[in-house]
C-alpha cells in the first residue's frame, strides 16, 4: 500500500469511491478509505497498521495482502473458475476431432497425471498436482470418452485410498499438506465400480490388439471389421499397447493399495502378485516411449529432463493456477511437476518398498520387527510406503491387528506361561510398556528427522518406567537382583520386565545417536564426543541384553528337569548369541574411533574447532541433552568425557581396537550365513576396521605430532562409522 501510494504518477484526482451497499442483516458497512489513505501517507518502510491485540507471535501466522508469495488471489495468471477455462477451450471433449490426435492427447493426459501423482506422493498438494486436471475436476464431461473416463475414475479412487492410509498412520510431514483435499471432488458417484468400468475398456482394447495381430498374420482382416482406436491402421497396434500398459498399471496399482489395506495382513500375498504386475507394466510403458515420440509433433516436444509425458508433448486440459485459491491454510508455492522418467523411477522404488513390506513374515517377535523396520528405513522410503508399514504393524492397538502387545512383551521375556494371563495383561507396568512399544513402532515409521526428534523425547518415558519398575521391585522384594532358583513367578516377571525395558531404552538411545550421522548433525570436531557416547551406550546395551538372555535361559531350564546346582553355572555355561558379538564390534569401533580422535586432538591439536558462539561443553549438551535428562546412562556427564579423552594418547592405541574386530568377524560370518543383510553389515564393519587399522599404523610410524601429517575422516564404507584418511602435505 505504501509503495503504490508513493510511486503513483501525478494525475487527475481519483473519483469518488463506489457506493457502499446498504446495511442489512449481515452487519453495518463503513467506509475506511480515508483511514487507509492516511495510513499510506504516514507509514514508513517496515511499519504496519494493526489492532491492539496484535503481537509478534501473531505476525508469524499472518498473511500479507498483495504479496504474491503470500496472497493466493493476487496473480491473474490463469483462470478464476473451471467453467471459465472450459469456455476458453482448454479442455475439449473429445480431445480432438481427429481420432489419431485424440488418442495421442489422451495418452499425454494420462502420462501427465502419472507425473502429477508421483509429485503429490513426494509431498505437494493434491490441488496443485493431480487436480490441476480439468477433466478430473469435471468428470461428467468425459462420460462419453471411455478411456479417459475409466482412467480418471480409478485414479481418483486410488488417491482417496492413499489419503485414507496416510491419515490413519499420521506419518505425513509437518505441514500436513499431503492429506488435505481442499474440498476437491475425491468421492464421486460410481467410483466403487471403477474397476469394472476399467476392465470393460481394457477388454475392448485387448480385442482390438488381438485383431491387429491376427490381421498381420492372416493378411485378410481389415480394420473395418472392428472398431479401431484411431484411423491409421499402421499405428493401431502401437497405440493399443501404449494404452493397455497404462490402464493395466492403474488397475494393478489400485489392487495393491486395496489388498494392503485389508486387516491383519490378509491381502499381502495377493498384493505382491499385483506389485509384480505393476513393475511389468511400468517396463512396457518405458518401451512405448520410443513409439509415442516418433508419432508426436517434433516441434512441440520438450527436453527429456523436464517433459512430463512419454511423447514429450505438452498435455492439454491442465491449469496450474486453477486451484491455487483453495490453498487457504498455506501460502501458494511453485510446484515443479516431476519429469515422466523421474515418475517412472519413483513408482519403481515405491513398488519395491511395498514388495518388501508385503514379504514381511508377520512374526510376533518384537526384536525381529524392530530389526525389520531399521533395515527398511535404510532404503529411505517415501511417505506412502512408511504409512502402509505403520498401518500393517499397528491395527486396533495390536501388533498386525491380532497380537496384544502384552503378549508380545511376554514372548520377549520368554515367559509363554503368562501369555493370555489376565492379571499380567492388566498389570500397570505392562500396560504402560505396551503403550510405549506401540508409540515406538509408530515413531520408527516416520521420516528420519521426525524419528530422531521423537525418539529423543520418548527416552524420558522409557527411563521413567524403568525407574518406577526398579523402585517397585526394591519395595516388594528387597535388593536381591540375581536369578534365584526358588523365587516366585511375580518376582521373576518383575525383574525381567525391568531388564527388558532398560535394554530397549538403550536401543532407542543408540538409534538416536546413529540417526545424527544420517542427518549430518555432527561436525568432525564433535566426532570424538559422539563416538565416546556411542561406546558407553553400546556397552550398557550389551550388558542389559546379556542379563535378559540369562533370564530367558533360566526360564528354559525351569521347564526341564530341575537340578540343584543348575543356577550356579547358569552364567558360565550360557552361550551369548551373535547379536551380542555384533554389538561388541560396534563397541570396539566406537571406542577405537573416539580414542584415536582424542589422541589426535591431544598430540597434533587437530579436530579442535573453538567457536565464538558456544563452548565444547555447550555443544555436548546440545547433542546429548535428551539423553542427559533421561539419565542415559547414569552418572555420565561432559566431565566423564573430558576425563576419558585426557587419558588418550598414541601409546594407549597400541591396544588396537580395530584388530580385535577382525578377530570377531570370521565367527560372525558363519552365524549370519543365511542373513544377507547382516553379512553386508559385517563386510562394511570389516572394511572400516581394516582401513582404520592401516591408518593407525601409519600415524604411529610417522608420529601424530608431525606437522606435515594430515588426517581426515570420511564415511566411505559405513554410513555411521568413519574411516581415517592419512596424507602428508
Amino acid at each position: 500500500m505504501e509503495a503504490s501510494s508513493s510511486s503513483s504518477p501525478a494525475g487527475p484526482a481519483p473519483g469518488p469511491p463506489p457506493s457502499i451497499p446498504p446495511s442489512g442483516d449481515q452487519g453495518v458497512w463503513a467506509d475506511v478509505s480515508p483511514l487507509i489513505a492516511a495510513a499510506c501517507a504516514d507509514l514508513q518502510d517496515g511499519e504496519l497498521v494493526h489492532g491492539e491485540n496484535f503481537s509478534l507471535f501473531a505476525a508469524m501466522s499472518a498473511l500479507e495482502i498483495m504479496d504474491p508469495k503470500m496472497d493466493s488471489g493476487i496473480e491473474r495468471s490463469g483462470y478464476y473458475s473451471i467453467d471459465e477455462a472450459i469456455e476458453d477451450g482448454i479442455a475439449p471433449v473429445p480431445l480432438s476431432l481427429d481420432r489419431t490426435l485424440d488418442i495421442q492427447r489422451t495418452l499425454d493426459v494420462i502420462d501427465h497425471l502419472f507425473s502429477c501423482e508421483a509429485t503429490w506422493h513426494k509431498g505437494h498438494t493434491l490441488a496443485q498436482t493431480v487436480f490441476t486436471c480439468i477433466y478430473l475436476m469435471k468428470m461428467e464431461r468425459i462420460s462419453s470418452h471411455a478411456v479417459l473416463n475409466s482412467f480418471c475414475r480409478i485414479l481418483r479412487a486410488t488417491c482417496n485410498s492413499v489419503i485414507s492410509v496416510v491419515s490413519t498412520a499420521r506419518t505425513h510431514e509437518e505441514e500436513d499438506l499431503f492429506t488435505m483435499s481442499f474440498g476437491l471432488p475425491l468421492n464421486g458417484e460410481g467410483d466403487d465400480k471403477c474397476l469394472s468400468v476399467l476392465n470393460s475398456v481394457e477388454e475392448t482394447i485387448s480385442r482390438q490388439l488381438r485383431a491387429c495381430k491376427s490381421q498381420a498374420l492372416s493378411k485378410k482382416k481389415t480394420l473395418e471389421e472392428f472398431e479401431s482406436l484411431q484411423d491409421n491402421p499402421e499405428l493401431e497396434e502401437g497405440y493399443c499397447r501404449a494404452l493397455l500398459c497404462r490402464l493395466r498399471f492403474r488397475k494393478h496399482f489400485h489392487h495393491v493399495v486395496t489388498c494392503m489395506r485389508k486387516p491383519q495382513g490378509r491381502g499381502l500375498d495377493l498384493a505382491r502378485k499385483h506389485v509384480t504386475s505393476c513393475l511389468a507394466e511400468l517396463s512396457s510403458m518405458l518401451k512405448s516411449q520410443e513409439f509415442l515420440k516418433s508419432q508426436s509433433d517434433i516441434t512441440s516436444q520438450k527436453g527429456d529432463e523436464s517433459c512430463t509425458t512419454a511423447s514429450g508433448c505438452c498435455p492439454i486440459g491442465f491449469d496450474v493456477s486453477l486451484n491455487s485459491r483453495l490453498l487457504s491454510p498455506a501460502p501458494p508455492r511453485a510446484v515443479q511437476i516431476l519429469a515422466w522418467s523421474d515418475a517412472i523411477r519413483y513408482f519403481e522404488k515405491l513398488l519395491h518398498d511395498l514388495d518388501i513390506i508385503c514379504a514381511l513374515s508377520l512374526d510376533p517377535v518384537l526384536e525381529n520387527v524392530l530389526h525389520f523396520i531399521a533395515q527398511f528405513q535404510k532404503s529411505v522410503p517415501d511417505l506412502v510406503p512408511r504409512a502402509f508399514l505403520q498401518t500393517l504393524l499397528v491395527q486396533d492397538g495390536k501388533l498386525y491387528g491380532r497380537d496384544l502387545f502384552c503378549d508380545v512383551i511376554s514372548r520377549a521375556l520368554s515367559l509363554p506361561d503368562i501369555i493370555g494371563d489376565k492379571e499380567f495383561q492388566s498389570n500397570e507396568f505392562v500396560v504402560q510398556l505396551g503403550q510405549l512399544v506401540t508409540n515406538l513402532l509408530k515413531i520408527l515409521c516416520t521420516n528420519t528427522a521426525w524419528q530422531r526428534r521423537k525418539l529423543g523425547k520418548s527416552l524420558q518415558d522409557w527411563s521413567t518406567i524403568s525407574i518406577q519398575l526398579e523402585l517397585a521391585l526394591k519395595r516388594e522384594f528387597g535388593e536381591t537382583r540375581n536369578v534365584l532358583a526358588d523365587e516366585n513367578m511375580c518376582m521373576r516377571v518383575s525383574k525381567q520386565l525391568l531388564v527388558w525395558s532398560q535394554e530397549h531404552t538403550y536401543w532407542i538411545a543408540s538409534r538416536f545417536l546413529i540417526l545424527g550421522f544420517e542427518l549430518d548433525l555432527y561436525s568432525p570436531s564433535e566426532y570424538c564426543m559422539v563416538y565416546w557416547y556411542m561406546h558407553v551406550v553400546f556397552i550398557k546395551l550389551i550388558e542389559k541384553m546379556q542379563l535378559r538372555i540369562l533370564a530367558s535361559n533360566e526360564n528354559s531350564r525351569r521347564k526341564g528337569k530341575k537340578k540343584k546346582d543348575h543356577s550356579k553355572d547358569s552364567v558360565r555355561d550360557t552361550p551369548f548369541p551373535s547379536s551380542c558379538l555384533l554389538l561388541q564390534c560396534y563397541v570396539l569401533l566406537s571406542e577405537g574411533l573416539s580414542m584415536l580422535l582424542a589422541a589426535l586432538r591431544k598430540e597434533s591439536k587437530s579436530f579442535q574447532s573453538p567457536s565464538i558462539f558456544n563452548t565444547e561443553q555447550e555443544r555436548f549438551m546440545q547433542h546429548f541433552d535428551l539423553l542427559q535428562k533421561a539419565q542415559i546412562p547414569e552418572c555420565i556427564t561432559y566431565y566423564s568425557f573430558k576425563e576419558a579423552a585426557a587419558q588418550a594418547h598414541m601409546d594407549v592405541m597400541k591396544y588396537n581396537f580395530f584388530k580385535e574386530i577382525q578377530k570377531i568377524i570370521p565367527s560372525l560370518k558363519g552365524s549370519f550365513a543365511s542373513e544377507p543383510e547382516k553379512l553386508a553389515e559385517l563386510r562394511q564393519i570389516e572394511q572400516v576396521a581394516e582401513h582404520n587399522r592401516i591408518a593407525l599404523n601409519i600415524i604411529n610410524h610417522v608420529g601424530a605430532s608431525d606437522p606435515k601429517l594430515r588426517v581426515s575422516f570420511e564415511f566411505t564404507h559405513h554410513p555411521h562409522f568413519a574411516v581415517a584418511v592419512v596424507k602428508r602435505s
